[in-house]
C-alpha cells in the first residue's frame, strides 16, 4: 500500500514539473513574440510542440506565426518555405484536435495568404475553399468571436474586390466585437487576438 502511494506521489509529481516546464516554456515563446521576435518564437513553440505530443496549441502557434508574416512576403522562396512549415504545423495540431475551429480558420487564413500573394493564380483556386473552411468553423463555434471576425474579415476583402457595398457585413463586424467584450479563452494560452483589429476595421469601414 505506501509503495502504491508513494508511486502515486511521484506521478503526479511529474505531471506538475511537466505542466510547469510547459507553462515556462509557452510563456517564454509569446514574451519573445511580443519583443518583435516572432521567429525565435516560432523554434520555441515548435520544441515545445515536440515534447506536448498532445496538445495542439503549440503546434498552432508555429502554423500562426508562419502565416501571419507571410501576407507581406514577396521573396516566393522564402514564402513556400514559410507556407510549407506553416502547413506541416496546421496539419500536426488538426491530427490532435478533431473539428477545431480555431484551426479551421487558421486554414482559411493559409488559402488567404496565397491569394494575397497572386489572386490571378490562387483567387479562382482558393476562394471557395476559404468560404468553405469559415463556414464549417461557423457551424462549429457560431459564437466564437475569431469565426465571426475571421468569416467578415473575408467577406469584406471579396466585396471589396469586386467593388460591391461593404455595408452588409458591418452587422457580423460588429456581433465580433460584441463576442470578443465577453470572450474568455480556455487558458492564458488559448488564441485571445482580434478585439483590436476588429475594431479598427469597424471604425474604417463601417462609420
Amino acid at each position: 500500500m505506501k509503495k502504491l502511494i508513494l508511486f502515486c506521489f511521484m506521478m503526479i509529481s511529474c505531471i506538475g514539473i511537466s505542466q510547469s516546464k510547459y507553462e515556462d516554456g509557452m510563456r517564454k515563446a509569446f514574451e519573445l513574440w511580443g519583443s518583435e521576435k516572432p521567429w525565435e518564437a516560432a523554434n520555441l513553440f515548435e520544441r515545445i510542440s515536440t515534447a506536448e505530443v498532445d496538445n495542439w496549441l503549440p503546434a498552432y502557434y508555429v502554423a500562426q506565426i508562419n502565416v501571419i508574416y507571410s501576407f507581406e512576403e514577396k521573396d516566393a522562396t522564402k514564402l513556400k518555405a514559410q507556407m510549407d512549415k506553416a502547413l506541416e504545423f496546421l496539419n500536426l495540431a488538426k491530427g490532435i484536435s478533431k473539428d477545431n475551429a480555431e484551426l479551421l480558420v487558421l486554414d482559411a487564413l493559409w488559402h488567404t495568404v496565397w491569394i494575397a500573394y497572386d489572386g490571378q493564380q490562387y483567387g479562382m483556386k482558393y476562394s471557395g475553399k476559404v468560404a468553405q473552411l469559415y463556414q464549417q468553423a461557423l457551424q462549429l463555434a457560431p459564437d466564437n468571436p475569431h469565426v465571426v471576425f475571421g468569416k467578415a474579415e473575408w467577406d469584406m476583402g471579396s466585396a471589396r474586390f469586386f467593388g460591391q457595398p461593404l455595408d452588409p457585413y458591418c452587422a457580423d463586424l460588429q456581433r465580433a466585437i460584441e463576442l470578443f467584450s465577453t470572450f474568455k479563452p480556455e487558458t492564458e494560452f488559448h488564441p485571445s487576438y482580434g478585439e483590436n483589429r476588429a475594431k479598427e476595421l469597424a471604425e474604417k469601414t463601417c462609420k
